[in-house]
């Protein structure tokens, strides 16, 4: 009977062992990792180009070739350790390049980068931001266009144009921006190259072009808090209409010679004719006993009147208009 009943036994094993082994729980799968975060998604990027010198008509962008060309970007959102490339392109091909870490400027990043194109044609810079981890790639293009930087009398064209647009930002007057060089223009010329001490001469040479594509060579005032005001310095030889701290129009002038000086000093305006007189003085406009602003057939590039200030006649009525009775001009060396 003990062996029947081992027998049973060991018979009945296998069928409920299964079935215990069904009851016991499944592990739990094991707890995440609270430490390990996922990685943040690249930011979207904004860039934006300004061409800092050169000239614009229409919207667009013109240099001489040869000048300086400051190029300024904004990133927006700033992301700490970025970089910028800038390309200079010229009919699609890279001439230049720089690579510019991006500065924080508030909420913004921004760069610098300079160059100096050689050649004349038509070219476009480029900034790209390729995409890293912290941020995606974005990019901005400004195109412009290089010009030739020599002109004189008789010169036309779009170089004209810019120049003579050029001398007018700088107040440089006597001349309308027509895009012919014509006689007023080379006395525009000639009075930029006295402000800036360079030959007394008509002729826009590379030197000109680019210090007016800089946008540099205006006259600056000695009397800049004095309103509405002329100034005359006859060592340079030019004649400067101001107002509101800044220069409004710059004239070429002839002061008086050695043996009949210009008066030095300040004054006011008492009196003004209007047309010529009998020894040929135009639209005059007295500010001490007989010393006046006149137009003139002769206005060379050195002192040679007899003390007054001889200006062109071409421009002797619209100086003539813009002084009132009363202003004040100061007469230097």
């Amino acid at each position: 009977m003990r062996r029947l009943a081992l027998l049973i036994a060991l018979l009945a094993l296998p069928v409920f062992a299964p079935a215990a082994f069904a009851q016991l729980p499944e592990p739990e799968p094991p707890p995440a990792d609270t430490d390990t975060e996922a990685a943040p998604e690249p930011k979207p990027g904004k860039l934006s180009l300004k061409v800092r010198n050169g000239l614009r008509k229409e919207g667009r962008v013109f240099l001489a070739k040869g000048q300086r060309v400051s190029v300024r970007g904004r990133a927006r959102p700033f992301v700490r350790g970025q970089s910028i490339r800038i390309e200079l392109r010229r009919n699609g091909k890279t001439v230049a390049s720089k690579t510019r870490r991006l500065r924080k400027h508030g909420r913004r990043g921004q760069f610098v980068a300079k160059f100096r194109p050689r050649t004349k044609g038509h070219y476009a810079i480029k900034a790209v931001h390729k995409a890293t981890r912290k941020q995606r790639r974005f990019a901005a293009r400004k195109p412009a266009r290089v010009l030739d930087n020599t002109a004189g009398v008789g010169s036309r064209g779009i170089r004209v144009t810019m120049l003579q647009r050029g001398l007018k930002r700088l107040a440089y007057a006597g001349f309308r921006p027509t895009g012919y060089y014509g006689p007023g223009t080379a006395r525009a010329v000639l009075a930029f190259r006295k402000v800036n001490h360079l030959p007394r001469i008509g002729y826009a040479s590379r030197l000109v072009f680019r210090k007016v594509f800089e946008r540099r060579g205006t006259f600056r005032l000695k009397y800049p808090r004095a309103g509405k005001h002329v100034e005359t310095d006859i060592s340079r030889q030019v004649l400067v209409l101001a107002r509101n701290g800044k220069p409004q129009r710059i004239y070429h002038t002839s002061s008086g010679k050695a043996s009949t000086p210009t008066v030095l000093g300040s004054f006011r305006f008492y009196r003004k004719d209007a047309g010529t007189n009998g020894v040929g003085m135009v639209h005059s406009n007295y500010f001490i006993g007989g010393y006046a602003i006149h137009g003139y057939h002769s206005v060379p590039t050195y002192p040679a009147s007899h003390g007054c200030l001889r200006v062109p006649i071409p421009s002797a009525w619209n100086i003539y208009s813009w002084i009132d009775y009363g202003d004040r001009i100061f007469v230097y060396r």
